[in-house]
């Protein structure tokens, strides 16, 4: 063995370690946040709660992905509850290939603009209710409480979207 070979091993066990460090990594996250949402200590969740575990991982998928996730999660027989140990390794790889990443910042705000007809720096929560209700992929009556419990400016009934849009970027670093 020559000693370039020896280096090469070298650095590739090192990478191996890395790698194996950085996936106990991730897979310690989602287990935090799948153990928020399961209420009996049992490694199970409800079904209904693994759009929150996968939006709080950072992840955010259209409502038809996350379908596709469930399918690849759920007992051949439904049983409404989701067992971490099949939730973990679908989880971990969508956390490793950095799929379901959010809108970018300048995107998110172009939108808003384009939705805000007066160019005020802001939608009224009648407008953004319409918006969000009745076209493209319609919130949920919950995503929509959900999101106004956040957005909404209470003493204007109002959501002042730069500073919504600033709440809700998430730190790569």
């Amino acid at each position: 063995m020559s000693c370039n070979s020896s280096v090469n091993l070298s650095f590739s066990f090192l990478m191996f370690l890395f790698a194996d460090g950085a996936v106990a990594e991730i897979e310690k996250k989602i287990i935090e946040a799948f153990e928020v949402f399961d209420h009996e200590c049992n490694k199970t969740v409800d079904v209904r709660e693994i759009g929150s575990i996968v939006r709080s991982l950072g992840c955010f998928p259209t409502e038809a992905e996350l379908h596709e996730l469930l399918a690849k999660v759920e007992e051949e027989e439904p049983t409404g509850y989701i067992h971490l140990e099949k939730f973990l390794p679908v989880m971990t790889k969508v956390l490793l290939d950095r799929s379901y990443q959010p809108i970018p910042e300048d995107v998110l705000l172009h939108a808003f603009e384009a939705l805000d007809e007066r160019k005020c720096g802001y939608i009224t929560k009648e407008e953004l209710v319409k918006y969000l209700t009745k076209e493209g992929e319609p919130f949920t009556q919950e995503e929509m409480e959900d999101m106004l419990s956040t957005a909404l400016d209470p003493e204007t009934n109002t959501v002042r979207y730069r500073d919504y849009i600033s709440m809700m970027i998430v730190d790569e670093t």
